[in-house]
């Protein structure tokens, strides 16, 4: 949206209206108080693209956020603004939650598992939580713009990267492919069928006749069809058998036979493409330079003094009067008691349910509304760019249907360089349970296995080192992200957005951006104007 909210309810306002707004919160809840502000012409959504307009002041109020992850963190930052003492409790040494990168010295230890530590060369990085950012994810991008994050451009689609399917029925079975070549015949085919359709009165009754020309001149030139007899033939976008070059022989090249029709059909290698992309899901996206752990580090850097790191959240009370949340100190095993004036609560729910709570059975039944999806993830370094130098594949992704594997994402940074770390799978579900029983040599193993039938001669040779996580395995995670039914979405997920008592939750489980950054800082945005408004309207009632 281009028109900025109006900003909040100002509570120096006439008294009439305070005492209406305090009596909507003691009688309905902040639901009921934001649907009454609305009424009385206070909307206080959130943009999107920046934090919403808070006015007032939180001073001698104090928030206790659980979970310095982005959700956490971006509370942290814009309420501190306002005057807010916030209280940021953190189970690990270090803030981000799932926003990390694993770099020589990174130290992961899966529920379970070995201890890994990251030997990675210096400059080499895999980014094991979240690693590109859409366009249109316009609240991610405010924190990157105003913290200074140097941005990169993130290959998401190549059509020169390599499509290889091992269960494929047909002559095209594990046979490599580059993706254009699919794409080009498949499109070519099918125009082809529709054009000479349309052409001979097949379609009579869909098309009109002012159309009808239309129609076939569009076919005609998205498929690279021959305008004399409506054929497709192959076109130089799908590459050639030798390429043009100088001189005479074979100066103009060679063209490439495209693959047989029926071939394509049996497959289905015209799966795995789409008429345009999915909205979180673009040819290009973005990435910080370095790793996107610079992110998690300039909130940090920002509200790092906030943060009570090594400190386990035990239980959680609510009162009339504020919260009380029991703590234990991982190092020491000390436990204490943190009280605020308000609690928003970013773990994941799949932790927070482990969490000694006074919630009501209602609210404790929806948190078992989403369930937590098993990923796995490994990158693996390279001693060369064998994919730049050898098959001029400048990032993106190699498809292929080997079990477990789904995509090798190719590094979209240092072109051309030495060496570089890629993403050897990204698995989800049933399998990722599976890979994740495997300790990181069998994982590397059947990574690298997978990469050299791709790749013959070179993914083994080139290989150095690997880094792997299992999201599921991580003690403070539980999963890499909250997944909805439709039931529990319009069921348990509303239930969960209003809170209870003096507890909200935030994180990208509370969000319709499940499993991106701009879902935690959104939902954080969200929640920070219910608590924001709730104490401020008691304290104009009081």
């Amino acid at each position: 949206m281009n028109s900025s909210p109006p900003s909040l309810l100002d509570l120096q306002a006439a008294p009439s209206r305070r005492h209406f707004l305090a009596k909507a919160l003691a009688v309905g809840g902040s639901g009921f108080l934001l649907a009454n502000m609305k009424a009385w012409g206070m909307d206080i959504a959130s943009r999107h693209d920046a934090p919403p307009p808070l006015s007032g002041s939180g001073r001698g109020k104090t928030i206790v956020i659980l979970g310095a992850g982005l959700a956490g963190m971006t509370a942290a930052y814009e309420m501190s603004k306002l005057g807010y003492t916030c209280k940021v409790i953190e189970a690990r040494a270090f803030a981000g939650g799932r926003c990390q990168t694993a770099r020589s010295g990174t130290v992961l230890e899966e529920l379970g598992g070995e201890k890994q530590v990251c030997n990675f060369e210096k400059g080499q990085y895999i980014n094991f939580g979240p690693w590109r950012i859409p366009f249109n994810h316009r609240s991610t991008l405010h924190y990157t713009s105003s913290f200074g994050i140097p941005l990169e451009l993130f290959n998401n689609d190549n059509d020169a990267a390599y499509v290889y399917n091992d269960n494929a029925a047909g002559a095209l079975r594990g046979k490599r492919l580059r993706q254009f070549e699919v794409k080009a015949d498949m499109r070519g085919y099918v125009d082809e069928l529709l054009a000479k359709g349309v052409q001979s009165g097949a379609m009579d009754q869909q098309v009109g006749a002012a159309d009808k020309q239309l129609l076939i001149d569009y076919l005609v030139n998205e498929g690279y069809l021959s305008r004399k007899d409506l054929r497709y033939r192959g076109t130089e976008g799908r590459g050639f058998k030798i390429n043009p070059g100088a001189g005479i022989s074979p100066g103009p090249g060679v063209p490439s036979d495209p693959l047989g029709f029926s071939d394509l059909l049996q497959s289905k290698l015209g799966h795995m493409y789409h008429s345009v992309h999915e909205f979180t899901q673009q040819a290009t996206m973005l990435q910080p330079v370095g790793g996107m752990d610079a992110i998690a580090k300039a909130f940090e850097k920002r509200v790092g003094k906030m943060i009570r790191y090594n400190t386990e959240v035990l239980s959680l009370r609510n009162h009339s009067d504020g919260v009380e949340v029991g703590v234990r100190d991982v190092k020491t095993g000390a436990t204490s008691v943190v009280k605020g004036d308000f609690c928003l609560c970013t773990l994941p729910l799949s932790v927070l349910r482990q969490v000694d709570t006074d919630f009501s059975a209602k609210f404790k039944t929806a948190m078992q509304g989403a369930a937590y999806a098993p990923v796995c993830k490994i990158g693996l370094q390279m001693g060369r760019r064998f994919w730049e130098e050898d098959d001029g594949i400048y990032g993106g992704h190699v498809y292929t249907d080997t079990k477990g594997i789904n995509l090798i994402s190719l590094p979209s940074s240092n072109w051309q360089g030495r060496k570089g770390t890629l993403l050897g799978f990204y698995s989800f579900g049933g399998d990722a349970a599976e890979l994740s029983g495997l300790s990181l040599a069998e994982r590397t193993e059947y990574a690298v296995a997978a990469g050299e039938k791709i790749f013959p001669g070179q993914y083994r040779k080139n290989y150095e080192s690997s880094f792997s996580v299992a999201w599921h395995r991580v003690k403070y995670n539980l999963g890499g992200w909250a997944e909805w039914s439709e039931e529990a979405r319009a069921n348990a997920y509303p239930v969960l957005v209003e809170g209870e008592q003096r507890t909200l939750l935030a994180g990208e489980h509370m969000s319709h951006l499940g499993g991106w950054q701009a879902g935690a800082i959104e939902s954080s945005w969200q929640q920070m104007v219910r608590i924001h408004q709730r104490l401020s309207a008691q304290a104009a009632a009081a």
